[in-house]
């Protein structure tokens, strides 16, 4: 007997997972001309990034390390809509991303729990909509998994491994002796606001207690910016699929307990007063679990020589951070932080199954080793993936080949090229420059105006790779001939060092999204200084008419403005930026 309706879906490209990865994935596919659907089990999208689990977005170490793509775009966004990091604001934010999107169909609360399969191709899912009581089925060509757990993997019979390799199996010299089923574990996060007067807390009474002799090296310290009680770890030496239930009520208990000593511990009482609970986590966080067999396993040689892959599509740049399974429950360090360098490639052959041929996944699950996992796992990396892994499925789509194809028929480089036009940095590569753009001459007072055209759309090293000015400054193209102009690409200075926090050496690559506390007095973010907010492009045609395109209160990194028209010159004349005297701009470009 039919008790709950089936709603049937058809698309090119179905993404399962919600997490910025999934987000990342499924609007560069769509952006891309693909018609797309994305399955999040949640709510509300983000991942460990929204507001049901609270982690800060971390990424690549370093000076001028930042992750740009749509993971910048979300991060401007944010300076510029949601200056008090509200939470709330933050959730709206990604799911606009999605809802904007005109070839992208969004489906929040649905849990993906059944498949099926005409060989070693996966034809359709059957998804549970717990808010409508629907089954939803989804047809598609491509199947990507960003979900995390990998629910793809048994649903599909792909290849995986959960756990860490033996010593000897990659000749990794950060990998335990043996092989076992340990992972790291989940946190349950906590995040506190200062008043201006005390607040009491009173602990439940199944909260555990804890002494300072409890806590080797995990000490809450209030005063630190990044105090978000990430130590709060359990799981790795269990399941950390199966037994999360468990899992989760315990951490709770220890939240709770740990919230009691950092109040009410007479040693921290005085110092803590007037602080209070804003918000614990219901829902853990996860670091790891299941990962995908891809073509190629990366692995911690592959991070410390840098990762110069010829198949390079996302980099990393975090250390290999690598926590201990037994998480609160071991008197040693929480976390081994392993030198890597930043930044270091990740291939494109980690991102699509070795096995079942329309399946690619981005995110935590990639095709690495526990070790580089300890590095690649965190969230802005894995927003490069994704967005890597939308990009790739839109060439295989278009060019109705395979995932594996775009590797194996030479096709990586145009995707590479693809990737750096949509300001994806890819370290040891260089964008291609248009013919209109390397063969129209250039006039500018600015310095260094040849940077604008030089295919580097950051500082690498010492080198600016900008052109820099003062506002009312200009740069011009001038066509050999009138020809037809689509658009103007431009990428601004988004300042990539901005609120970079150099506390400790592996802190260097956390930019803030989101608070972790709320500080009394703390002051709202706004968009970067540095960033071009008014400027003007002034269009000669060929009969020497010039119309002139406005942009004003632009806050954003990347700017395309439209053309569509036949010019024989384009100006280029900053007018403002979000507070600073001088203006520096990285790409002006004539997309043909």
């Amino acid at each position: 007997m039919k008790i709950f309706d089936t709603v049937h879906h058809k698309v090119e490209l179905c993404v399962v997972g919600g997490g910025l990865a999934g987000l990342c994935a499924a609007v560069s596919a769509a952006r891309h001309g693909r018609s797309v659907a994305l399955i999040q089990d949640r709510p509300m999208l983000g991942g460990n990034a929204s507001s049901e689990v609270r982690m800060w977005v971390g990424g690549a170490h370093g000076k001028n390390m930042r992750e740009t793509g749509l993971i910048e775009e979300l991060r401007l966004e944010n300076y510029w809509r949601n200056p008090h990091k509200n939470y709330s604001i933050w959730d709206s934010i990604m799911l606009e991303m999605a809802q904007k999107e005109p070839n992208l169909s969004l489906f929040l609360n649905c849990s993906c729990m059944d498949g099926e399969m005409e060989g070693n191709r996966l034809k359709s899912i059957t998804c549970w909509q717990l808010t409508t009581q629907k089954f939803h089925k989804f047809e598609a060509q491509l199947f990507a998994d960003c979900s995390g757990d990998s629910v793809l993997a048994p649903i599909t019979g792909a290849l995986y491994r959960m756990g860490r390799e033996g010593r000897e199996e990659y000749g990794e010299d950060i990998a335990p002796e043996q092989a076992d089923s340990h992972t790291m574990g989940m946190s349950l996060l906590i995040q506190a606001r200062e008043y201006t007067e005390e607040h009491r807390f009173t602990a439940p009474s199944w909260a555990k207690h804890f002494t300072k002799n409890d806590l080797p090296f995990r000490i809450p310290d209030m005063t630190n910016d990044r105090e978000n009680f990430w130590y709060l770890e359990l799981g790795g030496m269990q399941n950390t699929i199966g037994d999360t239930e468990n899992i989760r009520d315990e951490l709770l208990r220890v939240a709770y307990g740990i919230w009691d000593f950092v109040k009410n511990d007479p040693e921290n009482y005085e110092k803590n007063k007037n602080y209070d609970i804003d918000w614990i986590g219901i829902l853990p966080g996860k670091r790891e679990s299941r990962r995908y067999i891809g073509d190629y396993v990366m692995t911690q040689h592959d991070v410390r020589a840098e990762g110069r892959f010829d198949d390079l599509i996302a980099y990393g740049g975090w250390s290999m951070d690598d926590h201990h399974p037994c998480g609160l429950y071991t008197s040693e360090e929480p976390t081994t932080y392993h030198p890597a360098p930043s930044p270091y490639g990740i291939p494109y052959r980690c991102l699509y199954s070795k096995n079942i041929e329309n399946l690619m996944f981005a995110g935590r699950n990639i095709s690495v080793t526990h070790t580089a996992l300890s590095s690649a796992r965190v969230m802005a990396t894995c927003s490069l993936l994704g967005q890597a892994m939308g990009t790739a499925a839109a060439f295989a789509l278009q060019e109705n080949i395979t995932p594996r194809e775009i590797y194996t028929k030479g096709y990586i480089h145009e995707l590479q090229q693809a990737l750096m036009k949509d300001d994806c940095y890819l370290p040891f590569y260089t964008r291609r420059i248009s013919e209109l753009t390397a063969g129209s001459a250039l006039l500018s007072d600015m310095k260094n105006a040849e940077n604008l055209r030089n295919g580097i759309d950051r500082a690498v090293g010492d080198t600016s790779n900008y052109a820099s000015g003062t506002i009312g400054c200009y740069a011009e193209y001038q066509l050999n001939t009138p020809s037809y102009v689509q658009s103007i690409r431009l990428v601004l200075d988004s300042d990539l060092n901005l609120n970079t926090l150099p506390q400790r050496e592996h802190d260097l690559g956390d930019n803030i999204f989101m608070l972790a506390n709320i500080r009394f007095g703390w002051e709202p973010s706004h968009p970067p200084k540095t960033l071009l907010r008014d400027l003007d492009i002034r269009y000669t045609l060929s009969d020497g008419t010039v119309i002139t395109e406005s942009v004003r209160e632009n806050h954003q990194r990347l700017l395309r403005v439209p053309c569509n028209k036949e010019v024989k010159a384009i100006r280029l004349v900053p007018l403002r930026t979000w507070g600073s005297q001088n203006v520096s701009i990285y790409a002006f470009d004539i997309e043909e």
